[in-house]
């Protein structure tokens, strides 16, 4: 896995189940638009807020219809018992990495909590194939994973624990895990650190809002060596207009301004749909 993740959002109906013929067009669309992956089932996709049936159902949806290569899933949940279950049915399904947040429910929590936690997970895993890459997001489960704990997982268990996306957005963090262990595949959240990712060492970016600009983040990334300082700054303005507190319902109404089908814009409570007025402002803002 490396370059350009476009983190999906699932389509959700009126009994609040996914949609499949949405979410594939979707996640085709961004695959033929430069992205060189997708995570699926991340926060983006409003997992948390599925149960564990429509989980695994959106799971398999993906490995039926898109190329199993380029997905990763997110599978963590605070119950170690699920995430082994989610994780477990991932690799049966074909998916090469899992996606893994914390324990977040009980805190303040131990280093040694934390490893143990995940050191269960590797164990129950046992000799399947399937990797984790840690989910770093302290702003939605209120612990961040520390660096300490990354090394100590990755020098257990080397084969299982290979990279990370950080939702933090402290990119002194990200590189603070590549100069522990290199060999970690790192992902900031935002598409903007594509413009010192060469320099920074990191794997590319696994971002909300490339669901909208995967066309100038793939220009980026190809380009990493130089990157063209007027992509950079367009990129960032077009991320500065997407992002904050409304993220997944402002990515749902540019995906439903795309596809002309509004059946993008409704989310899981305790989210809320953009009002068509700030969905026009949004679109507005975007085009410059």
């Amino acid at each position: 896995m490396q370059g350009v993740i476009a983190a999906v959002p699932t389509p959700i109906g009126a009994d609040r189940s996914p949609i499949k013929n949405l979410y594939i067009e979707h996640c085709r669309w961004v695959l033929a638009n430069g992205c060189d992956g997708l995570n699926i089932l991340g926060s983006t996709g409003e997992a948390n807020s599925l149960d564990i049936v429509a989980r695994r159902e959106v799971m398999g949806w993906a490995t039926k219809e898109l190329p199993v290569e380029r997905l990763m899933v997110g599978t963590g949940t605070p119950s170690l018992q699920e995430t082994i279950a989610l994780t477990g049915h991932a690799d049966d399904l074909g998916y090469g990495v899992a996606l893994v947040l914390p324990p977040y429910y009980y805190k303040p929590l131990s280093n040694a909590g934390l490893i143990d936690w995940y050191m269960a997970l590797d164990e129950a895993l046992g000799s399947r194939a399937i990797q984790v890459y840690f989910y770093n997001y302290p702003q939605m489960t209120g612990l961040g994973i520390p660096v300490q704990v990354i090394a100590e997982l990755a020098q257990r268990a080397p084969a299982r624990f290979t990279g990370i996306k950080d939702s933090s957005g402290d990119l002194d963090y990200c590189r603070a895990i590549v100069a522990i262990n290199a060999a970690l595949r790192v992902f900031p959240s935002s598409e903007t650190a594509l413009e010192t990712a060469k320099i920074d060492g990191f794997a590319g970016c696994i971002s909300a809002s490339v669901n909208t600009t995967a066309r100038l983040a793939a220009q980026i990334w190809a380009q990493r060596a130089v990157p063209p300082a007027d992509l950079c700054a367009e990129i960032a303005r077009q991320r500065g207009v997407i992002i904050g507190p409304t993220l997944v319902a402002n990515i749902k109404s540019l995906i439903a301004d795309r596809t002309g089908d509004p059946r993008w814009r409704a989310v899981v409570s305790p989210f809320c749909a953009l009002p068509d007025v700030d969905g026009r402002r949004l679109a507005a803002e975007l085009k410059g």
